[in-house]
């Protein structure tokens, strides 16, 4: 894994010019969904081992909300668009306008849930469409699948398929307000992207890394 290693911060800060790319076309999309000025950026980019993943969410009990999409194409691998719970209720309010939505009332939970499969998806959506621009690499998600689970029971779909090629994920932050809102009134989200082995290779290549190693 000599080639993680060797993961820039320049590199770093490519993904995360990427990401502030397709947040912007995230925030076109959420403004006129929301019929309000939305904002969006990509704080940061991290890549870490999967312990340190449990570690930085704040271990596998945390309960949050989140879209999964297997990636096809050059770069298969996984992708996780991850909230907390209160801040994905929140959002959802707005998508839905309902107030009184909470994932612990069933009776809302059809609508409210499709709302936040529609916010991952689009937020997904834009951030692919970035990279794949970008790196001029083929990209294609799949269906968007929900959970509203422990972060441990989450990522283990993903884990599942990676844990025998790859030890690493991709962390990018994400910020998303309202115009009128302050900094630390920002929804944080986080999208976790674990590639497929051969897949980091390609991907770090088409950042301008050598592949010899």
């Amino acid at each position: 894994m000599d080639y993680i290693n060797r993961f820039t911060t320049e590199h770093l800060d490519v993904l995360k010019e990427v990401g502030n790319i397709g947040a912007s076309h995230s925030a076109t999309a959420l403004s006129k969904l929301l019929n309000k000025k939305i904002e969006m950026t990509v704080p940061d980019v991290k890549v870490v081992s999967f312990n340190e993943l449990m570690e930085w969410v704040g271990g596998p009990e945390v309960v949050i909300a989140s879209v999964f999409f297997r990636i096809d194409g050059d770069i298969p691998g996984s992708l996780f668009f991850i909230l907390g719970i209160d801040q994905a209720e929140r959002f959802i309010k707005q998508l839905i306008d309902d107030d009184l939505f909470s994932f612990r009332h069933s009776s809302n939970d059809e609508l409210g849930l499709s709302a936040f499969q529609e916010l991952g998806n689009i937020l997904t959506g834009s951030y692919l469409t970035s990279l794949s621009d970008f790196t001029k690499l083929n990209l294609f998600p799949s269906v968007p699948a929900l959970s509203i689970d422990m972060f441990g029971a989450v990522i283990s779909h993903g884990l599942v398929e990676l844990s025998h090629v790859s030890d690493y994920a991709i962390i990018i932050d994400t910020a998303i307000r309202e115009e009128d809102q302050l900094e630390n009134e920002s929804v944080k989200g986080h999208f976790f992207l674990l590639p497929d082995l051969d897949s980091f290779k390609k991907l770090f290549t088409a950042l301008g890394m050598s592949d010899e190693y």
